[in-house]
C-alpha cells in the first residue's frame, strides 16, 4: 500500500488543520495509508520520510530548521512525491530558497484578497482530464513568482480591478514538475476548507495531483 505523510501548522487562517483533513480524507478513500501529523520534526528524520511515497506540507509562513529542509529535498530528490495548495505550500517557508525552487513557485500577493476570478485549463493530462474548461472560484486569486520549467495545468487571468498594472497577466494556476527523481505537483487554489467544498473541480484537480506526484 502506497504511504502519504500531511503534516500541518503555521497560520490558522489557511485552516491548516482542516485542509489537511480533508484530503487526507480523500487520499484515504483512494487506497492510500496516510499519516497526518501537527509538526515539523518528522521532516528531520531521513529513514522516516524514505518510506513515504508522498509528502505534504500545510504550513503557511512557517519556520523550517536547516535538518527539516535538508530531509525533505533529499526525499524528494531521492523519488518521494511532494504535492500541496495554497499557502500551505506555496508560502511555507519564506526564507527557504532551496524549498521554492523544490516547489516551482512563491506566493507574493493577492490584489483584492477574496474576490471572483476564473480558472482555465490550459493541458491535456491525466491530472486535468474531464474537468471544466473553466470554472469559477471565489477566493484569494494567488499572484505568484513561478519558475519557467513548470509544466503549467491551469492558469487565471488578472483583470487589473485591484492592481492595474497586471491587467491582462496570465498567472499559473497549478502545475508539475521534477525535482531530483520526485515528482512535485502544486495548486494555488483552496485559501480555506470551505473552497474546495464549494468547488468540486478545485477539489479534484488537486486530490488528482497529489495521487500523480505520488512515487
Amino acid at each position: 500500500m502506497k504511504k502519504a505523510f500531511i503534516t500541518w501548522g503555521g497560520w490558522e487562517g489557511h485552516e491548516p488543520r482542516q485542509t489537511a483533513e480533508l484530503f487526507a480524507g480523500l487520499l484515504k478513500k483512494s487506497g492510500i495509508d496516510v499519516d497526518l501529523e501537527h509538526s515539523l520534526e518528522p521532516l528531520a528524520d531521513r529513514e522516516r520520510l524514505a518510506t513515504y511515497d508522498l509528502i505534504v506540507p500545510v504550513w503557511t509562513m512557517a519556520e523550517i530548521t536547516s535538518q527539516q529542509l535538508a530531509g525533505l529535498l533529499e526525499a524528494v530528490r531521492n523519488g518521494a512525491g511532494f504535492g500541496g495548495w495554497h499557502g500551505g505550500a506555496g508560502d511555507s517557508f519564506r526564507n527557504a530558497t532551496d524549498y521554492q525552487w523544490m516547489v516551482g513557485g512563491q506566493w507574493v500577493a493577492h490584489p483584492g484578497n477574496r474576490i471572483d476570478y476564473t480558472v482555465e485549463i490550459v493541458r491535456d493530462d491525466p491530472i486535468t482530464a474531464g474537468l471544466p474548461q473553466t470554472f469559477p472560484m471565489h477566493s484569494e486569486q494567488y499572484y505568484m513568482h513561478v519558475d519557467p520549467g513548470n509544466e503549467v495545468l491551469a492558469v487565471t487571468t488578472f483583470s487589473g480591478e485591484h492592481a492595474e498594472w497586471i491587467a491582462g497577466t496570465v498567472m499559473p494556476v497549478a502545475w508539475k514538475r521534477r525535482f531530483g527523481k520526485g515528482r512535485v505537483f502544486y495548486c494555488s487554489l483552496g485559501h480555506e476548507a470551505e473552497d474546495f467544498k464549494r468547488q468540486p473541480a478545485a477539489t479534484e484537480l488537486t486530490l488528482r495531483g497529489l495521487l500523480w506526484a505520488m512515487r
